[in-house]
């Protein structure tokens, strides 16, 4: 039976993200320590910074993720077809999708009875994505979905009534400080049916040298991609910024396995968000980033703890990383 393209997209109003982009930073920057939420790096700006972090030599990150999805798609493809039914394939922060695109391909070749769903909160990661796959993938059926992970997965399950298979892929739910983690795989956990599948992808604890460099790159791309949100909020929020007086910091604990990224004031400084003041200290720090590093171990705890089993774990090459597939338990 011939498939049919399906490209519809759910999502947010823009008067609605931008409301919410001002709370959020409003928030962050009252807080103590102040801080600001790594989801509003990807504008156009970031994502193009971003695109350029992941080929740095430094960033081991992405060629561990794309070897796993190159390499051994047939064992991927296998963990998340072996209920033998059609299903829905969620991607959470999509974005071009070029790791995902091989399983796709894999899945499409095999003539396997699926629909994608990629979620982004980026408008035009999700129209790009649409249309490489179009020229790619002619026929797949895509649902697209605009907005936040888990009010557009509540969409997505909502939306159908197939078995789900669920993608969080680029060690993002290292972006979380522990507790978040088990609270974010619990509301995933709670939106999907038992049976469904969860496949996250985990950087493993390794030399602290090298987890470090892939946050501190030479050519100081990754310092203008976290400085880019400041700029965000001069272009959006009516701020005023002084981006050079801000500078990029990392740290990271080989014993706790987190990676973070600060931004430092380098002197005394009021900034205006409209008509709201913010005061920074010299040397007083914004926390952007958390890059937490796992163990196996600790995978199959987080797993155990948000009402998943662990079905299976695939590990890159290098044994650096890991996409770990977990079941909802009944």
């Amino acid at each position: 039976m011939e498939r049919h393209l399906i490209n519809t997209t759910a999502s947010v109003s823009e008067k609605d993200s931008i409301i919410r982009f001002k709370r959020d930073v409003l928030n962050g920057l009252k807080a103590s320590p102040k801080e600001l939420q790594p989801k509003y790096f990807y504008d156009e700006v970031g994502t193009e910074l971003f695109r350029k972090i992941m080929k740095l030599p430094e960033y081991y990150l992405t060629d561990c993720e794309l070897d796993i999805f190159q390499h051994k798609t047939a064992q991927l493809a296998k963990l998340i077809t072996q209920h033998n039914e059609e299903f829905d394939l969620i991607e959470l922060g999509s974005g071009d999708g070029f790791k995902s695109k091989h399983l796709l391909d894999y899945l499409f070749h095999s003539k396997t009875n699926f629909t994608y769903m990629p979620i982004d909160i980026s408008k035009s990661a999700l129209e790009y994505l649409s249309e490489s796959l179009n020229d790619q993938l002619p026929g797949m059926e895509i649902q697209s979905f605009q907005g936040e992970y888990v009010e557009m997965l509540a969409e997505a399950c909502y939306s159908s009534k197939r078995r789900k298979v669920v993608l969080f892929l680029g060690a993002n739910i290292g972006n979380m400080e522990l507790p978040q983690a088990n609270e974010f795989c619990g509301e995933l956990q709670s939106l999907l049916s038992p049976k469904d599948l969860l496949l996250v992808g985990f950087d493993l604890k390794k030399d602290p040298k090298k987890v470090l460099a892939a946050y501190n790159d030479t050519s100081g791309i990754t310092s203008q991609f976290n400085l880019n949100l400041l700029e965000r909020i001069n272009r959006e929020l009516d701020a005023d910024f002084v981006v050079d007086q801000f500078e990029h910091y990392p740290v990271y604990d080989p014993i706790s396995g987190a990676c973070r990224s600060f931004l430092v004031s380098l002197n005394q400084q009021q900034v205006c968000i409209g008509e709201n003041q913010i005061h920074f200290q010299k040397n007083e720090v914004i926390q952007m980033e958390i890059s937490q590093k796992y163990d196996l171990n600790g995978i199959c705890d987080l797993a155990a703890k948000t009402g998943f089993k662990t079905v299976g774990m695939i590990a890159d090459s290098n044994g650096w990383f890991v996409d770990a597939i977990w079941e909802k338990r009944e």
